[in-house]
């Protein structure tokens, strides 16, 4: 028999250091751990982005029903111009505005779900909305800004959003 014997299974030898949980930190071919990405701050904001543009849509789409509906009922806070180019009846930009406010709740609903077509959906369905409140401005000039600034700020979380970034 040899005169050394290795020590029990757990138990250090002299030549090993012990066992350690923790995985031996990863190096590049410089010897230097690995820098982490430049966007990876960025990248636990973007889901975040998807979810703000989805709520907003639920409240501007709802908003929109609601506006619509007074516009169709000929409520007084609306103003009348007779020199608008755009100009429509009353009740028929209500009734645009409550199917373009369901459809950009509809789209919010789903792009909530997580739904991949939504985000692009919500990009079309949110311009048609910011050019819907451009053009009833004169009728309701500062809910229209307030819906076109809305619109904008939809527009942009949904196109900063980049899922093949956010699922590295």
């Amino acid at each position: 028999m040899s005169s050394t014997s290795s020590p029990p299974p757990g138990q250090p030898s002299p030549d090993r250091p012990a066992p350690s949980d923790e995985p031996p930190p990863r190096r590049d071919g410089a010897g230097q751990p690995p820098s982490p990405p430049p966007h990876h701050r960025s990248r636990a904001w973007a889901p975040g982005f998807v979810v703000f543009a989805g709520v907003l849509m639920l409240i501007n789409g709802t908003m929109e029903v609601l506006r619509g509906i007074m516009a169709v009922h000929e409520d007084e806070v609306f103003l009348t111009t007779s020199r608008y180019v755009f100009r429509f009846d009353l009740t028929g930009w209500g009734w645009i505005h409550i199917v373009v406010g369901v459809l950009v709740a509809l789209v919010g609903a789903f792009l909530l779900t997580g739904a991949a077509w939504a985000r692009y959906a919500g990009i079309v369905i949110t311009a048609v909305g910011a050019i819907d409140a451009f053009l009833s401005m004169p009728y309701y000039p500062g809910w229209s800004i307030v819906v076109l600034a809305l619109d904008v700020f939809i527009i942009w979380a949904l196109c900063v959003y980049k899922p093949a970034e956010a699922d590295r």
